[in-house]
C-alpha cells in the first residue's frame, strides 16, 4: 500500500463538512465576543422614562431642563402626584421619578431597584449632580427593592438565561442523538411532546432553585414555574424548528439568536435604557429578554406590564410548533415523490 501524502492526510483530518463546521464555530465566537463587548463595554442612559412631580409651573420647568440634558439621558414627563409617580414606576411605566419640594432644599428620588440596581444607581447619580448644581439634595426611596438575596438584581436574569439553557439543549440532543435519520410528522409530534415535558420538569425545578431552595426571588412559586415551562418550550420548539429547516445548522442560528443577540440584549446586566440602540431594540422580541423583564415584574412589581413579553414567548412557542410540523411534513411528501433531500441532522 502506497504511503499517502500530507495533503492526502490533511483532506482526510479535515473534511469539508468539517471545514464549514469550524469556520462556522470561529463565526459565532467572534459574534459572541462583539455582541457582548459592543452591548455592555460602555453603559450610558438613554431615553429613561422619569417622571417629575411638582408644582405646575416648576413641574414643566424641571421637564424643560431634563429634556435639555446632554445624551438625552431621560425622557421626562410631569406626573400629578407622589402616588401616580409609585403607581406607575410599579406598572413599569417609568423607571424613576423626581418629587420637588416647592417649600424646601431636599427632593424625594423614587426608584426601584428590583428593575435593575446598576439602573437605580445610574439615576441617584445623575439626580444627585442635577440637584447639587442648583443647591438641592435628593433623599432615595426605593419604591420596589430587590431581595437582599438577590445582590445585583440578576437573579431574574440568570434564571431565565438557565431555562433558553436547558431548552436549546434539550431539543438539540434530541435530534442529534437519533443520528441522520428523516424526520417525520410523527416523531416531530413525540420530539414537541418530550419538550414540553422537559419544559414542565425544568419550570418546576428552576422555580424551586430561586424560590425556596435559595430564596433569591420572592414571587409565586406556580407563577415562575409557569413562565420558566413557557421559556423553556418556546426556545426548545423553535430549535426543533431551526433544525427542521436548516438541519445541524440550525443549532448555530439559535446560538446566534438566544446566546449571541439574546442574552446581552436581555436587561440583565444592564437595563434596557442603558444599552446601545440596537441591543435595545432586538431585546424584548427575543426569549432572554422577555423571559428576564416577566421574571422581575413577577419578583418585584406585582405581576404588572408582562403581557407584551408573554405573548412573545407564546408566539416563538406556537412558530416553533408550526415549523417543525410543516418541515417534517414537507421532508416527508418529498421523500415519498423520490425527490430525496440531501442528507442533514432531523
Amino acid at each position: 500500500m502506497a504511503p499517502t501524502s500530507f495533503r492526502d492526510e490533511v483532506k482526510d483530518a479535515v473534511t469539508p463538512r468539517a471545514t464549514l463546521l469550524v469556520i462556522g464555530v470561529v463565526a459565532l465566537h467572534l459574534l459572541f465576543i462583539a455582541s457582548y463587548v459592543g452591548a455592555l463595554h460602555d453603559p450610558k442612559p438613554k431615553d429613561v422614562p422619569f417622571g417629575v412631580v411638582a408644582p405646575q409651573a416648576a413641574a414643566q420647568q424641571a421637564v424643560t431642563r431634563l429634556e435639555r440634558l446632554p445624551g438625552k439621558p431621560l425622557d421626562p414627563r410631569a406626573v400629578a402626584d407622589p402616588a401616580t409617580a409609585r403607581k406607575q414606576i410599579m406598572n413599569r411605566e417609568i423607571d424613576g421619578a423626581l418629587v420637588i419640594d416647592p417649600a424646601g432644599t431636599t427632593d424625594t428620588l423614587l426608584v426601584a431597584t428590583g428593575g435593575g440596581k446598576v439602573l437605580a444607581t445610574t439615576l441617584e447619580t445623575l439626580t444627585a449632580t442635577l440637584e447639587k448644581s442648583e443647591g438641592r439634595t435628593a433623599r432615595i426611596v426605593d419604591v420596589a427593592p430587590a431581595d437582599t438575596q438577590d445582590a445585583n438584581g440578576l437573579s431574574s436574569f440568570y434564571v431565565t438565561v438557565g431555562w433558553c439553557v436547558g431548552g436549546y439543549l434539550c431539543a438539540s440532543i434530541m435530534t442529534i442523538s437519533s443520528g441522520a435519520g428523516r424526520s417525520t410528522p410523527r416523531r416531530a409530534v413525540i420530539r414537541l411532546a418530550a419538550m414540553a415535558l422537559v419544559a414542565v420538569v425544568g419550570g418546576l425545578g428552576g422555580a424551586l432553585i430561586v424560590g425556596p431552595v435559595l430564596d433569591a426571588l420572592p414571587g409565586s412559586l406556580l407563577a415562575f414555574w409557569g413562565l420558566g415551562a413557557l421559556i423553556i418550550f418556546a426556545v426548545g420548539a423553535a430549535t426543533l424548528a431551526f433544525q427542521g429547516v436548516f438541519g445541524l445548522a440550525g443549532i448555530g442560528l439559535v446560538i446566534l439568536l438566544v446566546v449571541i443577540l439574546g442574552n446581552p440584549s436581555a436587561g440583565g446586566a444592564l437595563p434596557p435604557p442603558l444599552l446601545p440602540t440596537f441591543w435595545k431594540d432586538i431585546g424584548p422580541a427575543l426569549p432572554p429578554g422577555a423571559g428576564t423583564w416577566s421574571a422581575r415584574s413577577l419578583a418585584y412589581f406585582k405581576g404588572n406590564d408582562m403581557t407584551g413579553s408573554l405573548l412573545v414567548l407564546s408566539a416563538w412557542a406556537v412558530a416553533g410548533v408550526a415549523i417543525t410540523l410543516l418541515a417534517a411534513a414537507l421532508r416527508t411528501r418529498r421523500g415519498e415523490r423520490g425527490e430525496d433531500l440531501p442528507p442533514r441532522t432531523p
